[in-house]
């Protein structure tokens, strides 16, 4: 059953450090207090996480880390951490589960050689399935802690999921999650649907996700040829209409950045040339997913290089993905259906 939305004006430093104070220790197997109830809220979700006010807070940055937050003892958010440097300064903060929410593949061979678990759950801007809702809450529940919690920027997806833990281990109401969101991540008004999944979505209690079969994996596998393609051609969109604008940023959707979304279609092809479909598949077949995959690298290397500042490399890159472009229907052609 839904509550009402409450209308809580202010949050005092005072009554913010009473919701650190009761957290959770976030040792493995913390269940954290039971899930409290959906808000009923009318309107606007982002308007909805701005009722309760928040003290300033000003995030942290550190190498290869990017608008960190230290939301409680148990959970931090942040950014993709950049390097070795970074996975090594979070093992220094005491993290012990590093959940990530982008789709990119993330580094956990070398974040395991500082201690660090990996737990890899992809959730796309528009909002938080219920299944994708089961696997963070038992993450949260199950895995050891401190978290730290990321998308790719550290704005919109990351603090999301970074919510749900704030509420699930530290018992924090909805209204102050999304207002972390809000006031201090720099969640977009136009990621309603990530609000709205922190604010008025059930959440699942303990029992639930204790029944659930799911190991935590450090890497979402791709399931085969068709949904590796699937993943190509999201990612390729993304890159087609970045590189199309001058400084290759969507205002509108700032936290799509050119070189992460060419990263996924990497690792999507990649996945695509390994699959068994590939493997067993024709000979063409198999050196178009070589030839795509070896564009693709490239593409990667020299979009780095013209957000690094080599304005010269732009025309390179474009002409890069034309080439990848080109190598993709020429398999659709043949193999699309």
């Amino acid at each position: 059953m839904q509550q009402p939305f409450r209308a809580l004006a202010y949050v005092s430093l005072l009554s913010l450090g009473a919701l650190v104070a009761c957290a959770t220790s976030g040792k493995n197997g913390t269940q954290g207090p039971p899930p409290p109830p959906p808000l009923k809220i009318e309107g606007s979700a982002y308007e909805a996480a701005a009722v309760v006010r928040l003290p300033d807070a000003k995030a942290a940055e550190g190498p290869g880390l990017h608008n960190v937050y230290h939301l409680s003892p148990n959970v931090i958010s942040g950014s993709e951490p950049h390097g070795e440097e970074a996975l090594a300064e979070l093992a220094r903060m005491g993290v012990k589960t590093v959940l990530s929410v982008d789709g990119q593949a993330p580094d956990h061979q070398t974040a395991a050689k500082y201690g660090l678990r990996y737990v890899h759950i992809p959730i796309q801007y528009k909002g938080i399935t219920q299944e994708e809702m089961l696997k963070i809450a038992k993450t949260f529940r199950e895995a050891e802690g401190p978290f730290y919690v990321h998308c790719f920027h550290g704005k919109h997806r990351g603090p999301a999921a970074a919510a749900i833990g704030r509420i699930l281990l530290d018992g924090a109401p909805r209204e102050v999650a999304a207002a972390e969101m809000r006031q201090w991540c720099g969640t977009g008004a136009e990621y309603d649907g990530l609000y709205r999944a922190v604010l008025t979505q059930e959440l699942p209690d303990a029992d639930a996700t204790a029944r659930l079969d799911y190991d935590m994996p450090p890497q979402v596998p791709f399931g085969g040829l068709r949904e590796a393609m699937v993943q190509v051609s999201r990612a390729h969109d993304h890159v087609q209409d970045l590189l199309k604008l001058p400084e290759m940023v969507d205002p509108e959707h700032p936290d799509l950045d050119v070189v992460n979304e060419a990263t996924k279609m990497l690792q999507a092809l990649e996945g695509s040339l390994q699959s068994e479909e590939c493997a067993q598949g024709p000979a063409d077949l198999r050196q178009w997913m070589t030839d795509s995959v070896e564009r693709s690298r490239q593409l990667v290397a020299t979009l780095r290089s013209v957000k690094a500042g080599e304005v010269s490399a732009r025309a390179a890159a474009e002409a890069e993905f034309k080439s990848v472009r080109n190598l993709c229907s020429q398999c659709h052609r043949k193999y699309r259906n």
